[in-house]
């Protein structure tokens, strides 16, 4: 896989919402009631979350499953 193929290890939320197939008040309400993906809020207030952190998240609900 080359860099332009590559997922970014920071994604955005609408990069998240769009894998994931839901809407980005979806999302929000899931951070709100604390079942989102660990998210980052970078210094000039957006809001990233990690590859790694997402993938960790998708593995723990097919355990819960």
């Amino acid at each position: 896989m080359n860099s332009t193929q590559r997922t970014p290890e920071r994604l955005t939320i609408e990069q998240v919402c769009a894998e994931l197939q839901v809407a980005r008040s979806t999302f929000y309400e899931w951070r709100v009631k604390g079942r989102a993906p660990r998210c980052l809020k970078l210094p000039n207030g957006e809001i990233r979350i990690r590859r790694a952190d997402l993938d960790r998240w998708l593995d723990g609900l097919e355990e819960a499953a």
